[in-house]
């Protein structure tokens, strides 16, 4: 890592960060590669703790608190949901109330206090049932956790996500913000810490689907959990450590206030007419803008209800009146919610991989030779190294490639990016499904099904649909972010980066209701039922089928809702920023 040039030295920021009492700071005495290195360290554990607790989960669920397969999937993906949402609370306390680097340091502590309960909850006898089977969750098990056992045990999953909600959206701002937008070989160093960013997210997740699942699966929960919140901890304090070198930057309001004043600002004007010249609207001057970096924009035809909340009548107030650029932002946002909802499906797709897919994989057999198993969410990891082997390729040669024949900067378009993912998804569940009528096949020949034995299949059976999926998320979920980030106003970036949480977020609460009524409707009139908690009796296959027939009307609606989709005016200086996660993530490596 670079160290902060020489020529900054004795010279104030101009960016308007100050330290932790609201002094401007010098360059030379804060900031930059001495302060983003604690960023960084913090992010490579506190990634070793997310994944090492969620890659696992729904087999400590199942063999540990002996809970089916729809109730141990549900609850998996139930705390992903809220782990997805939370960040948008936290957010907006940061922006609108206590400033990032407070909002991240209680909601650190929030964090410890929920990985050591977990921790606690993994250990103690008296908090956890007593064992059935041999080492397996045993579906005809009647030692049930009891509700003090699942109290404790979820309440800290749920303390933890209450953590993540304040840590998530503001770790990766606090390093960013230790560059000076306003110098130009700061803003370079930004993209360098980015690199090292990813790549420290990269690790912390392969660490965990390796080595940490693995002491979970064969050594025990107690350590598999104490090492991540141990990690967790030296993390803390690290960054800790580094607080009198960092920059902040103050609140500056949060993006739902701005969007909730045009909507009341209208709704008050409902009868209001909308003169026919945008001039006669109310808006700033074009200095006001330049002062505060924000730029202005002219009023559009669309959603011109909205309008409303610009035209002038009497007495004014925030709530009452706000320029054209407020009602511009506004609708920016608004026309980006139906690409939104068309991403909830390919979210749902995604969280099969820590609950079905895992809960597939502990069904075959794992081992490599004669003393070595692989734990089933070890499969994980190939997702991960896939999507880094693809993001790589797109950016250096599938980028170059097309843009000779788009004249597209990005090759194609975020949309279209988008929709090739969507594509994938289409052909990874119609693998998955497949693949398992394959399984369920082996399973009835070798007399397996009733038992609900290891069925004689190597588990290497399913890596296409954890190397799909990582292909799949090179596509959509980096276009996804870069969309969301890329199309919103230049005061709701946050918001927009937002979105994309709340797409795996509601992704994610959709696969538990999804999942819940197959499962409830496929039992009715005295059939056996799809998912049972013997899946050799069970047929995931068709559940699979189901989400392959899913996807392909999704994907006809996102490819309806695309065509309409107007992009908004780029400055082009702030649309190559937006283009630098691709070459981010390929540059890291």
């Amino acid at each position: 890592m670079a160290e902060n040039s020489e020529s900054g030295r004795g010279e104030y920021t101009k960016d308007g960060t100050v330290d932790l009492k609201g002094n401007p700071v010098l360059r030379s005495k804060r900031g930059g590669w001495t302060a983003c290195s604690f960023v960084v360290v913090y992010e490579a554990f506190e990634r070793m703790a997310y994944y090492g607790i969620s890659s696992n989960l729904v087999l400590y669920l199942t063999d540990k608190l002996h809970q089916g397969t729809v109730a141990s999937a549900n609850n998996v993906t139930n705390w992903l949901g809220a782990v997805w949402l939370t960040p948008i609370v936290g957010a907006y306390v940061a922006d609108a109330h206590l400033g990032r680097y407070w909002t991240f340091a209680i909601a650190s502590v929030i964090y410890l206090s929920g990985m050591c309960l977990l921790t606690l909850a993994v250990s103690l006898r008296s908090l956890k049932p007593p064992p059935c089977g041999a080492n397996t969750g045993d579906p005809n098990c009647d030692g049930k956790a009891s509700t003090l056992h699942l109290g404790v045990f979820f309440c800290a999953l749920y303390i933890l996500s209450v953590g993540t909600g304040g840590t998530k959206p503001n770790i990766s701002t606090i390093g960013a913000d230790q560059f000076d937008e306003f110098d130009p070989k700061e803003r370079a160093h930004k993209l360098s810490f980015f690199n090292w960013w990813m790549f420290s997210i990269f690790f912390g997740t392969l660490f965990a689907n390796t080595v940490l699942v693995y002491i979970q699966d064969n050594v025990g929960w107690t350590l598999g959990y104490a090492l991540p919140t141990l990690g967790l901890a030296v993390s803390i304090a690290i960054f800790a450590a580094g607080t009198p070198f960092y920059r902040h930057k103050l609140p500056s309001g949060s993006p739902f206030t701005k969007m909730a004043r045009v909507l009341v600002a209208a709704a008050r004007k409902s009868t209001v007419r909308v003169p026919s010249d945008p001039k006669e609207l109310h808006e700033l001057d074009l200095n006001a803008y330049a002062a505060d970096g924000i730029y202005r924009i002219d009023s559009t035809p669309t959603l011109r209800i909205l309008n409303k909340a610009a035209v002038k009548t009497g007495p004014t107030s925030p709530w009452t009146l706000c320029t054209v650029t407020q009602v511009e932002e506004t609708k920016q946002m608004l026309r980006m919610i139906p690409v939104l909802i068309t991403t909830f499906i390919p979210s749902t797709m995604y969280a099969q991989i820590n609950t079905l897919f895992v809960k597939q994989g502990k069904t075959l057999d794992r081992h490599m030779g004669p003393h070595f198993q692989i734990p089933p969410a070890s499969l994980g990891a190939f997702v991960t190294i896939s999507m880094l082997i693809s993001v790589v390729l797109y950016d250096r040669y599938l980028v170059p490639f097309m843009r000779r024949w788009t004249n597209n900067p990005r090759g194609i378009s975020l949309l279209q990016r988008m929709g090739v993912g969507m594509a994938i998804h289409i052909l990874i569940m119609t693998i998955s499904s497949l693949t398992e009528r394959h399984r369920i096949a082996v399973a009835r020949k070798h007399g397996v099904v009733q038992s609900g034995g290891v069925v004689p299949l190597t588990i290497f059976i399913l890596l296409p649909q954890f190397v799909l999926m990582g292909i799949a998320d090179a596509f959509l979920e980096v276009a996804k972010l870069e969309f969301f980030y890329d199309q919103a106003p230049e005061g709701m970036k946050s918001l927009g980066t937002s979105f994309a949480m709340v797409s795996l977020g509601l992704g994610n609460f959709l696969s538990s209701f999804l999942l819940s009524t197959v499962a409830r409707v496929t039992r009715e009139h005295g059939h056996a039922g799809w998912i049972l908690n013997n899946l050799n009796a069970s047929h995931l296959d068709y559940y699979y089928a189901f989400f392959a027939i899913l996807d392909c009307l999704n994907f006809v609606v996102f490819c309806m809702v695309s065509r309409s989709f107007v992009y908004r005016a780029e400055v082009q200086e702030r649309s190559e920023d937006s283009h630098q996660l691709g070459t981010i993530i390929s540059e890291a490596f």
